[in-house]
Parts: structure tokens; C-alpha cells; sequence
């Protein structure tokens, strides 16, 4: 019989056990770099409570981290943040794709036409990963910070992308039945939820009817490759008192005809 062929990238001994096969302290760096991230300008033993580890055990790792320039002491504060190094391995995401370089003319067209602010976003690992970002001049507006993620089920883009994948897929990003509840708005039950779907599919674009966060809405419609996939979602967001039920099928088409442009320049058939 035949040898199996290893897998490239894995040393000839390794056995395939997600359990045993992670490094306990890499896992823990993650977990300090993801609390900064959305929680930046902690000390150090609100990251060790946070983490439940020993504040021994934190301040190796910040300190290892910061060599590295990953993690940055503000020594007035005494307070931890992320590093400028995280930054540039974070870019290194985007370079994969010419996604965003080719959505920014088309986002700063879609947030002068609408006067909202434009994203773009992605799904990864069953979230929306939002980014880039083009922000309205307007004086209330909404921001989502490149790297933030959001629930599928309650945000424009993932439901714009929801509507393009098959019930299998659907299931497999969403298998509960129960969705989280956000506000009152939030669609949390999936029969419903498919309803929606094969609406936003008929009409070409979604709303966010403020099922994330109470007083804001947001339309997305999804961007389509070359092989005809979507593959990311671009949208407008803002107060939902600039963006009434009058004005929704306007800035609904605004969205998905520019959905359509981004989806022409990545060769969309």
C-alpha cells in the first residue's frame, strides 16, 4: 500500500491532533494581542485578570511581545497598546488580494453619492471582517475600524454575501437555529432569516435595519469575482435619520450599482 503523502508545510513525524499540536504559549500571546486590540490601554494586571493568568506570566509575554515590537508601553500610564509591527503583518492580509485597491475609487464615488460613509468587508470564519472605510464628511457618522468583524446575520454585508451562498453553505456558517438578538430589529430566527435572504437575492441589495446597533442602518450589496463568486460585500452605513424608508431604494441601487462596478474591474462575467 502506498505511502501518504504528507502535507507540505509539516514535518515528517507530525501527526495530524489539533489538540496537541499548539503551542500553549503562542495561544496565550493571541489572546493578550486580541484584548488590546479592542481594548486598548490596559495595565497589566487588568490583561492578566482579563486572560486569567499570573501577572508574572503577562508581563514576559508583554515584554517579549513589545521586543517585537507587537505590544508598546505608554510609560506615563504604564499602560499596554499594540504596536506599530502588528500593523504591517496585519497589511500583509490585504496584499493577497488587489480587493481593497480596486474598491477604494469605487467606495469614494458610493460615499459622495449617498454622503454616507462606504465599506468594504469580507466573511471570515463565519463574521464580516470590514477592511477599508470611506468616511462621510457629515459629522455623525458611522466607523468600523479595518480588522473589526461583525455577525452575519446582523450586518448589511453578511447578509448581502448570505444571499449569494447555498442553503449548505448558509448552514454551515449559521448552524443554530437561534441567532443572537442585538435589538429588537435583529432577524434571530434562521427560517426567518432565509426569507430575508431570498428577498435581498430578488432585489440585489440588503438592509441592516438597525439590527446591529439601535439607531443606525446600513445597505451592502455583494461584490462578485472572475469565476462569478462573491466574494466580499461593499455598502453605505449611517444614522437612520439620514437614511429614512424614502430614501432606501435610491441609496439601495446607488449601493448595488456600485457592487457592480468593483465587481467589473475583478473581472465579474
Amino acid at each position: 500500500m502506498p505511502q501518504e503523502k504528507r502535507k507540505r508545510g509539516r514535518p515528517k513525524s507530525f501527526k495530524d491532533n489539533p489538540e496537541q499540536n499548539t503551542n500553549q504559549s503562542v495561544d496565550r500571546a493571541f489572546d493578550i494581542l486580541e484584548i488590546l486590540a479592542t481594548t486598548p490601554g490596559l495595565s497589566m494586571t487588568d490583561i492578566a485578570d482579563r486572560v486569567r493568568m499570573s501577572p508574572a506570566t503577562a508581563y514576559r509575554i508583554l515584554n517579549t511581545l513589545q521586543k517585537r515590537r507587537l505590544t508598546d508601553l505608554d510609560p506615563e500610564n504604564q499602560t499596554w497598546h499594540v504596536g506599530s509591527e502588528l500593523f504591517r503583518l496585519g497589511s500583509a492580509f490585504l496584499n493577497r488580494s488587489s480587493l481593497v485597491e480596486r474598491a477604494r475609487p469605487v467606495m469614494r464615488n458610493l460615499m459622495e453619492v449617498t454622503g454616507e460613509t462606504a465599506n468594504i468587508g469580507i466573511e471570515r470564519e463565519g463574521e464580516i471582517l470590514f477592511l477599508s472605510q470611506v468616511e462621510t464628511h457629515a459629522n455623525i457618522r458611522a466607523f468600523f475600524q479595518p480588522g473589526a468583524r461583525a455577525p452575519l446575520h446582523a450586518s448589511g454585508i453578511g447578509k448581502a454575501l448570505l444571499s449569494r451562498f447555498d442553503r449548505a453553505r448558509v448552514d454551515k456558517l449559521i448552524p443554530q437555529d437561534r441567532l443572537e438578538q442585538f435589538t429588537m430589529k435583529t432577524i434571530f430566527d434562521k427560517t426567518r432569516l432565509f426569507e430575508e435572504l431570498d428577498h435581498i437575492n430578488r432585489q440585489g441589495w440588503a438592509l441592516d435595519d438597525e439590527e446591529r446597533t439601535q439607531g443606525m442602518r446600513c445597505i451592502a450589496s455583494p461584490v462578485i469575482d472572475h469565476l462569478g463568486e462573491a466574494i466580499g460585500g461593499i455598502s453605505v452605513s449611517g444614522p437612520s435619520a439620514r437614511m429614512p424608508d424614502e430614501k432606501l431604494v435610491a441609496m439601495g441601487n446607488a449601493v448595488r450599482k456600485a457592487a457592480s462596478d468593483l465587481s467589473n474591474r475583478l473581472g465579474a462575467p
